[in-house]
């Protein structure tokens, strides 16, 4: 397949939060909308998904956003997800709200739910596409969306052009794509403020997967990990013993949930025409230049 040109069956499923938050970070909040709101973010993401429609031409594509970061089913499970995390202020989840509503008008398929987050939506986006016959395309470096890919399936890490599939993820991240929950259950995730077992990292957890093949067979067996040729054996099948159900938990934290609700009106995200009076609005809200306007215009489908 060309890399600037997507294959007929080719679906993008892009995890807009990432880049609207490293817009956000890297643009100065100087840029400002017709009220007076800071639209860094809406201006650096729109360049993103500019780019990569125009590096691509996808038929089908998929943009999910997050909604909230306390409302998560997750934080039903454990209320400390993602604590570690200030809220965003006013100034950014009104760039969310643009940004979604500029996809929209792109004729997108924008998918966000209150209780499911962009990882979720993606998850259960691509489950039915895949099932059309499309090979999926995650535009994101987050490692926790390598869980869904199979056979033919890639992820891209846009900022940095790196490209993998099922078969890439080991050498990425020690493990195999369908171990990356196991993995993360074990090691725990910083970012997303889940523990996984006290003292096991990254090496340890991909040794231990590496022999037992999954968590439940590691929790099942873990009387053996003393005797395994590793440094602290017999500590960390004491750890395993102890700390049996958080590991069970950090792995459903980590798990993407196929089962997300998708809308009734999802089919096969293909992209529809331009809404050009809604964009019309958005260009003059935002304060979009003619040179942005024009790269749009030549877009429509």
């Amino acid at each position: 397949m060309s890399r600037s040109t997507a294959a007929s069956n080719d679906a993008y499923l892009v995890d807009a939060s990432m880049y609207i938050f490293r817009a956000w970070h890297s643009i100065p909040p100087d840029l400002l909308d017709a009220d007076g709101w800071p639209v860094n973010a809406v201006h650096g993401f729109t360049r993103f998904m500019l780019e990569l429609l125009e590096r691509q031409r996808p038929q089908h594509i998929v943009v999910a956003f997050d909604a909230s970061l306390e409302s998560s089913f997750r934080n039903t499970l454990y209320p400390a997800y993602k604590a570690n995390r200030e809220p965003a202020p006013e100034e950014l989840k009104r760039q969310f709200a643009f940004c979604a509503a500029l996809c929209r008008a792109l004729g997108l398929s924008v998918l966000v739910d209150s209780s499911y987050e962009a990882d979720d939506l993606i998850g259960a986006a691509l489950r039915k596409l895949r099932a059309q016959g499309r090979r999926g395309v995650i535009v994101s470096a987050d490692k926790d969306l390598s869980q869904l890919l199979q056979g033919d399936d890639e992820q891209w890490d846009y900022a940095r052009d790196q490209r993998w599939d099922a078969a890439g993820v080991k050498a990425r991240y020690g493990v195999h794509a369908h171990q990356i929950a196991d993995y993360l259950g074990l090691t725990g995730d910083a970012v997303d403020n889940i523990p996984g077992v006290p003292g096991i990292g990254a090496k340890t957890a991909a040794i231990l997967l590496a022999h037992f093949g999954s968590l439940d067979a590691l929790l099942e067996r873990h009387a053996e990990v003393a005797f395994l040729r590793l440094r602290g054996a017999a500590t960390h099948a004491q750890r395993l013993r102890d700390h049996r159900e958080i590991a069970l938990l950090c792995r459903q934290l980590a798990t993407i949930a196929l089962d997300a609700p998708l809308p009734d009106d999802f089919t096969d995200a293909t992209r529809g025409p331009h809404d050009d009076a809604t964009l019309k609005q958005l260009f003059e809200q935002l304060r979009i230049g003619p040179m942005t306007r024009r790269r749009i215009a030549e877009l429509a489908p």
